[in-house]
């Protein structure tokens, strides 16, 4: 009976952790304070060795040593430069007048300017805004169903989740052990099917009900050709350069994903330049966001870090590996755990508190059994991404409530998104059940 309790110790870490959270303390400080509390009790019970907390400050010197997170500052530098220039919003407005004359122009028009926002800057946040200050009042004005524009945009935001170069995949490949290049090439055609199913399903809303998703006056769209012609090569030809520039790089192994998301931050800011957007203003609302969400990010590593190596001092990762790997159904069982602690864990907390805690239990499990790594890593995160869009706590769901117009109610944004949840799950069920679409492009060689 005290080998079974002194066992469970660690698995009651997480209840600790939860119960710091819900007294309000960050994240960080909830994991480090579990992680103090736990390892005395060990101590005290005998169940913990104290010569495990000496190995805690080399660890935390490693992860500042860690090359591949340092991909996560300027990818975020990236997309923050390119929101606060305005280059994201004359992007969207020159695809809205596009495919403005179309039934659902303006919905395509966001699915694609989600895509290409996520394939140059892979942060949900900055996205989901962006259109929802800039193209939710117009399809409002002009007789979108309010559904239809709230759920297309947020789920369009969380493309950023899955297409390269995500951030949430580069997270997972440091904590899988894999090529961050490889999981983005894995994600490509799982990422392109999400884009795609949206775009199908809007466009198949237009056909049946024309009312929610009408075309735009000729006159809205009506511009000079020559004008036309200029704000396209203004406003998307760059963040399509910008975009090979960053992922083709990394694709062909020309540079790693660090030395790419640097170059594509010194890419956004010559963009600025050119377009006449660049200030120091500008510059330094970029830092700073840069600055928060790295430091965030940075703390909740280093947190993370001490609650999982006192998790396996209390012998916590040997407790779950053990019941993880005799599930019912053996790989299957597993799996389906698997995804469903994630999808439930990504109501709560955000992607980086789920890859530094929950995914170094998983992925040993998920090794032993023989599923191909990279693949996993894109799946779970296609899963994060559906996590993201889920009510009633999304995150997206949060990100478009905020600068949402009043007209707009909560239930109209979750009415809005489940069809898109249901897209994503199917796409996701999709390369579960044929993960060659996951494993052909990094079984070719680009370098």
């Amino acid at each position: 009976m005290e080998a079974i309790g002194l066992d469970w110790i660690g698995p009651l870490m997480f209840v600790g952790a939860l119960l710091f959270l819900s007294l309000g303390y960050p994240v960080a400080f909830s994991l480090g304070g579990a992680a103090i509390a736990f390892a005395a009790i060990g101590i005290g019970v005998d169940a913990f060795e104290p010569s495990f907390l000496a190995a805690l400050p080399s660890r935390i010197f490693d992860i500042m040593k860690n090359y591949t997170l340092l991909a996560i500052p300027y990818f975020i530098f990236l997309g923050s430069v390119l929101e606060k220039s305005g280059i994201a919003e004359q992007l969207l407005e020159t695809v809205g007048i596009l495919f403005g004359r179309l039934r659902g122009g303006l919905a395509l028009a966001v699915v694609l300017v989600g895509a290409l926002l996520a394939a140059t800057t892979g942060v949900v946040a900055a996205t989901v805004v962006a259109m929802g200050l800039i193209s939710l009042p117009i399809m409002l004005r002009y007789g979108y169903s309010r559904e239809l524009a709230t759920g297309v945009i947020a789920a369009s935001g969380t493309l950023g989740q899955i297409i390269p170069p995500s951030v949430v995949l580069v997270v997972l490949g440091d904590q899988l052990g894999v090529s961050v290049g490889d999981l983005f090439l894995g994600a490509v055609i799982p990422g392109l099917m999400m884009a795609g199913a949206f775009a199908l399903h809007v466009v198949i809303v237009a056909l049946l009900k024309p009312e929610v998703a009408p075309a735009l006056p000729p006159e809205v769209c009506q511009l000079p050709p020559g004008e036309l012609r200029r704000r396209v090569l203004q406003a998307m030809l760059p963040p399509l350069l910008l975009i090979l520039l960053v992922l083709g790089s990394i694709f062909f192994g020309v540079a790693t994903p660090t030395e790419a998301g640097a170059v594509g931050s010194l890419g956004a800011i010559a963009l600025a330049v050119v377009n006449r957007k660049f200030n120091w203003a500008m510059l330094r609302d970029s830092c700073e966001a840069t600055l928060r969400i790295s430091s965030m990010a940075l703390f909740i590593l280093m947190g993370s870090t001490a609650f999982s190596l006192v998790f396996r001092g209390l012998h916590g990762d040997r407790f779950m590996f053990e019941i993880l790997s005799n599930l019912p159904g053996e790989g299957t069982g597993f799996l389906i755990l698997n995804m469903l602690v994630v999808f439930i864990l990504g109501f709560f907390i955000d992607f980086f508190e789920i890859a530094f805690i929950v995914v170094p239990i998983f992925a040993p499990v998920a090794k032993a059994l023989g599923f191909n790594m990279v693949w996993y890593g894109v799946v779970l995160g296609a899963n994060l991404q559906t996590s993201f869009l889920t009510p009633p706590f999304g995150f997206a769901l949060f990100y478009l409530r905020g600068v949402a117009p009043s007209i707009v109610k909560t239930a109209e944004i979750y009415r809005g998104v489940i069809p898109f949840i249901c897209l994503q799950l199917l796409v996701m069920l999709i390369i579960i059940l044929f993960p060659d679409l996951v494993k052909f492009l990094p079984s070719l060689s680009f370098s």
